[in-house]
């Protein structure tokens, strides 16, 4: 049996080596232009040459973002683009505008197409077109339930790739239009300002309406893991994290997360104590509730936000391990932290290791009260650490 695919997001040349660290098989990245998250910092031609001939050292894939909504401007060096994407090597270009694949058939042809969520894919004659047309695999709307998935898997010869992990849109993804209404950005061409996610007054009669909330309108995030040995048993070929513009703490727990829960499945040994344990990392790694969404049934008024929510992360990101030398670890920093706070140490396929955080000291060996500043050197006598290389806090 073919095993699953675990496909990490990476906004950066950073976030591709540290999701291939923690266990992606692939990662999804955008280039300078095309893409659907034009506020990631996005890659180069060069860097994303250089992702592909990290990744295939490793024996893992890269794929491409091309997938906004194409205006007549948008395709003014498209080809040299596309042309560009083959020659670094990439495994295959996400696309959601059928005039790109024409030019992609035309031009590169030997380039594989994934068809991207932004196609809004629910049905299997739809994924029957996508393959007629060329197109190797297909990732599906968010709002396919496990139903929809077994039809389509059923009724049709494409690759189906499911997103597993990250946030939802209020419409169907890619189709609202709120974002550029109100801010002029458009959330279809990679500036969405998130307009749901919006605090509004209530308004009866013309009138607003004293209380205490304010309105919104956004699905909770979504968090498939306890859904994993059903999507691997049903035969889905890939499962997508979403957040290219979540930092590497984000991206590493996550992966590593998946990574582990995929790994027991296989092994026979992912019993409901582990699948809880994984959800409750998962849930405080992040600051907004989540659920399976459309997979089980359709969503009701608890996969909502309506009347308010709290955005509040409750973990730290401490920094990252640059060595480990006689018992001593350095640490780069990233945010404040000081003696005597419980940490945990997560590492690639390893436990999670909590203890409370001894004394701290500078690169010159002065004990300090608190670290302050980020990348600094803090180092700490940690014997028993031996090997781990990414740290984060649990308040």
């Amino acid at each position: 049996m073919k095993r699953i695919e675990l496909l990490a997001p990476a906004g950066n040349l950073e976030k591709v080596k540290w999701a291939f660290m923690y266990g992606a098989d692939a990662v999804y990245l955008g280039g300078r232009d095309y893409s659907l998250r034009a506020n990631a910092d996005n890659l180069s031609i060069d860097e994303i040459k250089e992702a592909c001939d990290y990744a295939h050292n490793l024996g893992k894939k890269v794929y491409v973002t091309t997938n906004i909504v194409f205006h007549n401007e948008d395709f003014n060096g498209l080809e040299e683009y596309l042309k560009g994407l083959y020659n670094a090597g990439v495994d295959a270009v996400i696309v959601s505008d059928p005039s790109v694949i024409s030019l992609i058939k035309e031009v590169v042809p030997n380039l594989e197409i994934h068809i991207s969520t932004q196609q809004n894919t629910l049905n299997y004659e739809v994924c029957n077109f996508w393959n007629e047309e060329g197109a190797k695999r297909v990732v599906l709307g968010r709002e396919t339930s496990k139903e929809d998935m077994l039809s389509i898997l059923k009724n049709s010869n494409i690759d189906i790739e499911v997103f597993i992990q990250g946030a939802m849109c209020v419409s169907y993804s890619g189709r609202c239009v709120l974002s550029n209404y109100f801010t002029n950005r458009d959330a279809n061409r990679g500036g969405c300002a998130q307009i749901c996610r919006w605090d509004f007054d209530l308004i009866k009669d013309g009138k607003k309406i004293d209380t205490d909330t304010k309105f919104t309108m956004c699905s909770k995030d979504l968090c498939m893991l306890r859904e994993i040995p059903q999507m691997i048993d049903i035969g889905i070929c890939s499962l997508k994290v979403e957040g290219r513009m979540r930092s590497i703490y984000y991206v590493a727990t996550v992966i590593n997360t998946y990574r582990r829960a995929i790994d027991d499945y296989y092994k026979g040994i992912l019993n409901e104590e582990k699948i809880e344990y994984y959800i409750k990392v998962l849930n405080r790694v992040a600051n907004r509730d989540s659920c399976p969404q459309f997979f089980n049934k359709f969503p009701e008024v608890f996969e909502q936000y309506f009347l308010g929510r709290e955005e509040v992360s409750n973990q730290d990101f401490l920094g990252i391990v640059d060595s480990y030398q006689d018992g001593y670890v350095s640490l780069i920093s990233k945010n404040y932290f000081e003696p005597g706070w419980m940490v945990e140490i997560i590492s690639p396929n390893k436990d999670i290791i909590s203890f409370e955080l001894p004394s701290i000291y500078d690169s010159d060996g002065k004990e300090l009260d608190a670290s302050r500043h980020p990348e600094k050197i803090i180092k700490f006598n940690c014997l028993w650490c031996f090997g781990f290389r990414y740290y984060r806090v649990w308040e």
